[in-house]
């Protein structure tokens, strides 16, 4: 049976091109929403009187807003169901997204940026959760990896269309792109994406339940800290790669893109593996190769004043390693608990935001001097992901394989 038409028998769904598309467009929403933005920032500040690090604020109270959307939607759609609370949280995104075009003041653009988070994670955590009613096993991974990898395109997209929106328009436009296509995808829902959740009850208590299955937990953190990675390179990586080695911006720009492209490839690689090597497997492959590609930047940053060579071999090793773990291990993670998947990817995403909250600006201590710190965060979170990896061996924890 082929992906896109397969049938789950207990609740008559089917994962259809519509539905996966749509899944696919909500999960990019954060990406879209956020890269289209950034490189408007100092116009942000001009137009409305506003300080650098007030408009940076309207970045951290979106991905507040993510988080805490993320926390609570999954356990509201395993009680209620999916397709109601996801076609309310789009209709918010949208609204939310025209207040953000709208906004005459930096404070009411740091509300509805909340807002659009809050509404923005609602929606992917339950996209996810359609994912996984639809899917078990084998499926379940490589649909999560193909998700990921279509909708890895938007940091790669986003961007571009900003500086195009710049160029040829004023910032608010970004906004209003992300609202049309919010109201796509409350049109997409509405017609094509059916209700998937076949028992709707009771979501374990404060997520309790859920963490008390350990080989969740130990997928939870191996996924968590793949996206602290991936925002310990965000954080670092323009400093080492512009002001420690003199990159030009337009440079700098060109090796992000190919560095996403990396991440994007390693995803559908992994999908293509999913019903031939063990997903433990691709995901331990990937640590090896963040572990590899950590002890180089360390290396190169404490002896070598991190040069070039070794800054774009080790970033793009790094990056392209995580497109092995997160979508693997987010894969297994929900595989664990299939009877409250709302609950499950509610947690994936919850934590996800907060790792990147936290070791975004832990990795930019070294500030312009040096990368020690943000090469020194990635061993330690990729030591604690194989551990925690370790911890899910045969015959110990439950493990789902292909």
């Amino acid at each position: 049976m082929s992906l896109t038409a397969e049938r789950d028998t207990r609740s008559g769904a089917v994962l259809t091109v519509t539905v996966l598309s749509a899944v696919v467009l909500i999960t990019a929403i954060a990406p879209l929403a956020t890269d289209m933005y950034v490189p408007a920032f100092p116009l942000v500040a001009r137009d409305l009187d506003a300080g650098a690090s007030e408009v940076q604020l309207t970045l951290t109270t979106f991905f507040v807003g993510m988080a805490l959307g993320q926390l609570l939607g999954g356990p509201v759609s395993d009680r209620t169901g999916r397709r109601r609370p996801l076609l309310v949280s789009l209709a918010v995104l949208t609204l939310a997204s025209a207040l953000c075009a709208f906004s005459p003041s930096i404070g009411l653009l740091m509300l509805a940026r909340l807002v659009q988070g809050f509404s923005g994670g609602w929606a992917m955590v339950i996209a996810r959760s359609v994912v996984v009613d639809l899917t078990s096993g084998a499926r379940l991974v490589r649909t999560l990896n193909l998700v990921s990898g279509i909708a890895g395109v938007a940091p790669i997209a986003g961007p571009l269309v900003g500086a195009a929106v710049l160029q040829l328009s004023h910032w608010r436009v970004s906004f209003w792109i992300v609202a049309a296509l919010a109201a796509l995808m409350v049109v997409t829902v509405a017609l094509g994406v059916p209700e998937t959740l076949r028992r709707p009850g009771t979501p374990p208590r404060w997520s309790g339940q859920v963490l008390r299955n350990r080989a969740f937990t130990a997928y939870l953190v191996v996924f968590a800290f793949s996206m602290g990675t991936i925002f310990a390179y965000v954080a670092t990586s323009a400093f080492v790669l512009q002001s420690m080695n003199g990159l030009s911006p337009v440079m700098y720009s060109v090796d992000f893109a190919v560095n996403a492209v990396g991440l994007t490839v390693a995803t559908l690689i992994a999908a293509r593996l999913a019903d031939r090597v063990p997903t433990r497997t691709v995901v331990g492959v990937g640590l090896i190769a963040t572990a590899v590609a950590g002890v180089a930047l360390l290396a190169g940053a404490v002896w070598f004043g991190m040069p070039l060579p070794v800054a774009l071999a080790g970033f793009f090793v790094l990056m392209t390693a995580q497109g092995f773990i997160g979508p693997n291990a987010g894969a297994l993670a929900s595989a664990q608990v299939p009877d409250h998947p709302g609950t499950g990817s509610a947690l994936l995403g919850f934590l996800q935001w907060c790792m990147a909250g936290v070791v975004a600006p832990l990795a930019g201590l070294g500030g312009e001097r040096t990368a020690v710190p943000m090469a020194a965060i990635v061993l330690a979170l990729t030591t604690f992901s194989l551990l925690a990896l370790n911890t899910c061996q045969k015959g110990s924890l439950p493990c789902v394989e292909s």
